[in-house]
């Protein structure tokens, strides 16, 4: 199983820019979709962003034109570029791997089975 640890989380004010990124160790994501969740203290886990083993991305329509997931399998690490950040885009940001995904099920959490601690993302002036 990968284990799978985030960076990245901060404070910015709105329309402001931030990179998450998630790291791989004891695998590689060779194989695996790997997926951006985040969750707030008024929120359910949401679905973000997620990137499945061909490279294809897929999008909630609230971070659609703003958020960008890339990946770099030779640093072994997926990120997830934030722009023209949002008051409701404070929350913690979790990364996680799924390993049988298709492109239907990018978007569900029970298909993930490794998830990081999360890193704290807030936008306030």
């Amino acid at each position: 199983q990968v284990q799978v640890a985030e960076s990245g989380g901060g404070w910015v004010q709105p329309g402001g820019s931030l990179r998450l990124s998630c790291a791989a160790s004891g695998r590689t994501f060779i194989g695996y979709g790997v997926g951006w969740f985040r969750q707030s203290p008024t929120k359910e886990r949401e679905f973000v962003a997620a990137i499945n083993q061909s490279g294809s991305p897929r999008y909630a329509d609230s971070v659609k034109g703003r958020f960008t997931i890339s990946r770099n399998s030779a640093r072994n690490s997926v990120y997830l570029q934030m722009n023209a950040l949002e008051y409701e885009d404070t929350a913690v940001y979790y990364c996680a791997t799924c390993p049988r995904c298709i492109s239907s099920t990018l978007p569900r959490a029970q298909a993930y089975d490794s998830w990081g601690q999360g890193t704290q993302v807030t936008v306030s002036s």
